[in-house]
């Protein structure tokens, strides 16, 4: 088991919800033209499939796998994504494998099989996208499967989009240091934007994968938070609700300068409601009440409290 194993599994799964809810807009993000030849409306996930790893020699369960159907086809197809959170020499082959099993099990129900990857590491070579099999005078396969490498991805390209994934994202795209904060500060003003088109339940689980990314500073924040509410007075105490790093830091219980007691105590406890809302919200959707606090990062007792409240 590698040392990050137990940081990875909240990450894991909040990425892998991330991507089964939105999974038409970040096929619009990243792959638009692909985008424009499925029909969203017939998509939906399959139950996940163990299959053999003979390359680790061990079962491994596909992350993702989702129907849909392909336009010129006029037909179902099977979408597989992979994200993978650091580097792995054998990535490719497996990545294959995990092809042919799916196609030895689904030809004759689905016609096409794209497989996708998702590398989210933050450092490291280029990660290839093609396995190839070849004697010196013959190509016996080459199997390319499509990739998203986050860090090779200009952020700026991203913010002034609305779509949920890009802002769930831009921490991982490539930015230098200095470019740090402009990022953060163009990631909150997203999220002032997205809150006006998502339920409760989409921003949380969109926040709680973005702030696996970043490096929360309390002071930094505050003094961004001073200068986008310039822009947007109005939006003082949503932005409260907002960043879950925030609410780590006590800003869901009012604290506020110049906010008078009462007036914090009555956003604490709207706050607190509120919250209980979208843990109930969530568990109607199926999220199961330990995805919950993972997705939250609140206390699996907290989550039970709340569905009480």
């Amino acid at each position: 088991m590698r040392m990050n194993d137990k940081k990875a599994k909240p990450h894991d799964e909040a990425f892998k919800k991330l991507l089964q809810t939105f999974f038409a807009e970040f096929i619009e993000l990243f792959f638009p033209e692909l985008s424009s030849s499925l029909d969203h409306r017939h998509t939906r996930l399959l139950m996940q499939e163990l299959l053999v790893d003979v390359v680790g020699e061990e079962a491994k369960t596909l992350d993702l796998l989702l129907e849909t159907r392909y336009k010129a086809l006029d037909a179902y197809i099977l979408v597989h994504m992979e994200p993978q959170s650091y580097h792995q020499k054998d990535f490719r082959e497996r990545m294959f494998i995990y092809f042919s099993r799916l196609f030895e099990r689904h030809r004759k129900e689905h016609r096409m099989i794209i497989p996708i990857a998702i590398f989210t590491a933050g450092q490291g070579p280029e990660e290839p996208d093609t396995f190839v099999m070849a004697m010196p005078d013959h190509e016996i396969v080459r199997f390319k499967f499509l990739k998203v490498e986050l860090r090779a991805m200009d952020w700026r390209r991203f913010i002034a989009s609305d779509n949920p994934v890009a802002a769930a994202l831009l921490a991982k795209m490539g930015y230098n240091e200095k470019e740090k904060r402009e990022m953060r500060s163009a990631y909150l003003r997203m999220l002032l934007r997205l809150r006006y088109k998502l339920d409760d339940v989409r921003m949380a689980l969109l926040m709680s994968v973005a702030d696996l990314y970043f490096e929360p500073n309390q002071t930094e924040d505050e003094k961004l938070l001073d200068e986008i509410l310039k822009d947007y007075p109005e939006e003082r105490v949503k932005m409260m609700e907002l960043m879950p790093a925030w609410k780590r830091w006590g800003y869901e219980e009012g604290i506020q300068e110049g906010l008078e007691k009462g007036k914090a105590e009555g956003i604490a406890e709207g706050i607190a409601e509120e919250r209980a809302s979208i843990v109930r919200r969530m568990i109607a959707k199926g999220f199961t009440p330990g995805q919950v606090a993972d997705t939250l990062e609140i206390p699996l007792v907290e989550v039970e409290k709340l569905r009480k409240l």
